[in-house]
């Protein structure tokens, strides 16, 4: 028993093999298109296996869904750490929120993390919540910076942040399920209005 283990383990793939490979099957054909048993043969492992190293769906889906974040976390501190205006800085945190189109993979597996999560257990729940608490402390921070600059007149940065992130959500929900009313470009335009009118000094 002991042996199958170790021999089961020996022969797996890396652990990010499996998340790219749960992406890119996301990317192409949607979460329909996501079985364990169809993720297995595109890295050479059974469906047994790899609910062994992932125990489920469920888990397999949130670890991709940390793996992707991972990706952005680094490309928004890249963005955050450059010079210039604090507004152009902020822009940047919003298209880099903001899904690219309909159906966009990551905003796909966001959302049906979140719906899975409903049954949830704690830790399951605090994993999710470091990811949403990520980008609210790095727009925290935007905020504070520009405020301390004089290009923002002053706000409650935390209380602000919150504000901002709920109108991204619902736009960006709206964008990712495919409402056809919804446009990226006319998404990007109502909240840089909407931080002209909030933050713009008086």
């Amino acid at each position: 028993m002991v042996a199958g283990g170790v021999r089961a383990r020996k022969n797996a793939p890396p652990r990010e093999d499996v998340l790219v490979a749960a992406m890119a099957t996301i990317a192409e054909r949607g979460l329909d298109g996501l079985t364990m048993a169809g993720l297995g043969r595109q890295v050479g492992m059974s469906s047994g296996h790899l609910l062994y190293y992932f125990r489920s769906k469920d888990e397999l889906l949130l670890q991709t869904l940390e793996w992707s974040e991972a990706a952005l976390g680094g490309e928004r501190r890249a963005l955050l750490s450059r010079r210039g205006p604090v507004r152009d800085r902020l822009a940047a945190y919003v298209d880099l929120y903001v899904p690219q189109y309909a159906r966009d993979p990551h905003w796909t597996l966001w959302l049906e993390v979140w719906n899975r999560s409903q049954n949830a257990g704690p830790e399951e729940r605090e994993r999710q919540a470091a990811i949403e608490g990520a980008w609210h402390r790095d727009l925290v921070a935007l905020l504070a910076e520009g405020i301390s600059r004089g290009e923002f007149r002053p706000v409650d940065a935390d209380r602000f942040a919150a504000r901002t992130r709920a109108l991204l959500d619902g736009f960006s929900i709206q964008l990712a399920v495919g409402l056809p009313t919804v446009d990226r470009a006319d998404i990007l335009a109502h909240v840089q209005e909407f931080f002209t009118e909030a933050l713009t000094p008086r």
